[in-house]
């Protein structure tokens, strides 16, 4: 037996890596149904070796649907979740729309898979920020170990992060460089990505900070404990797909680099590759279609008594949405929603 899964927001990029990634992991499904918007009815996804026409969101009846995953922004995903979740249909949505809602679960699998329990509430499930979900992963086990006190944090994100129109830009604007004759001026971003960085991702906020960095601030409390600092500084990187993190940790009681090694290795969902010589670490480009949060450079911070620092890459498609969507259907089904 399987369950009756929809996919809203199939023709974007982390639509259609949904669809893989459910046929990937082979998740129990009985029925599939591809959503869009009303100008992309009929589009063509693939979902392995069946392709599937999308069909209107609008009109989408989610009545004897076990699960909805959503990617589509929060002004959509406010119309539809509700509808979806009072149908019985359980949404796990990738927007940062009920992320901050208390009565909303906000889960990482290898985190707080417990946190899924909480579905019932509202019959919806927050899946957190790509830049922050790759820290937790790495941060927990740790946290487990020595407690935490605060955390300082320098992303590196790629344009995927910024959807189609990034990625498109970066290409254009990357051509344009070697074609000044078709200067290709800013539109997704605030400056020229190709070729430089831009340490400004989402809104401006009151102090000073941006919407992302309040982002992984909020959700690493909301995940992982109340309790940890969280200072973050958070650039856009002419990277096409792959988000790198540069992370300082303080600890409570102190923690050897070894140990944390060792704890790292055998933590779920984490690949540490981590040699002190010339390519013994993961760059963005070599994790892109993996499953696994990378982890390189791991190294006592002297400046503080109880400190290290690491590098953390993961493909921001996958494990920072697609992928721990699918992960929270996963948890969901083997908790709460059994089916015989």
């Amino acid at each position: 037996m399987g369950y009756n899964v929809v996919v809203v927001g199939a023709t974007g990029n982390v639509g259609r890596e949904m669809l893989n990634i459910l046929d990937e992991r082979k998740f129990p499904i009985t029925k599939i149904a591809a959503l869009a918007s009303r100008r992309s009815i009929g589009t063509e996804v693939s979902f392995g070796d069946e392709t599937l026409k999308t069909q209107d969101l609008d009109t989408f009846d989610f009545a004897g649907w076990d699960m909805a995953l959503f990617a589509v922004g929060s002004d959509a995903t406010k119309i539809y979740a509700p509808r979806a979740a009072a149908a019985g249909c359980v949404v796990i949505d990738n927007s940062s729309l009920y992320r901050y809602d208390p009565d909303i679960p906000l889960v990482v699998p290898e985190v707080n898979p417990e946190a899924v329990e909480q579905y019932s509430n509202k019959n919806i499930i927050a899946n957190p920020n790509c830049s922050t979900a790759q820290m937790v992963v790495a941060l927990k086990p740790l946290h487990d170990r020595a407690k935490i006190k605060r955390v300082v944090v320098s992303t590196y994100q790629s344009v995927s992060g910024a959807g189609k129109g990034g990625l498109d830009e970066l290409w254009d604007q990357t051509k344009a460089i070697y074609n000044p004759t078709n200067e290709v001026e800013p539109k997704q971003f605030t400056k020229q990505i190709a070729f430089n960085v831009i340490p400004h991702i989402d809104k401006f906020m009151e102090d000073g900070s941006t919407k992302e960095e309040w982002k992984m601030v909020a959700e690493t409390k909301k995940i992982v404990d109340t309790s940890i600092k969280v200072t973050a500084t958070c650039v856009r990187v002419p990277v096409f797909v792959g988000h790198s993190e540069a992370v300082n940790i303080e600890f409570e009681e102190f923690l050897d680099e070894d140990e944390a090694r060792d704890i790292l290795r055998e933590a779920p969902g984490i690949m540490v590759i981590d040699k002190r010589e010339d390519k013994g670490y993961v760059t963005p480009v070599e994790c892109v279609g993996d499953y696994a949060t990378f982890i390189s450079r791991i190294r006592q911070d002297s400046t503080v008594e109880n400190g290290l620092n690491l590098w953390c890459v993961s493909d921001n498609l996958r494990k920072g949405a697609a992928l721990n969507a699918v992960q929270i259907a996963e948890t969901l089904g083997n908790r709460c929603l059994k089916k015989d």
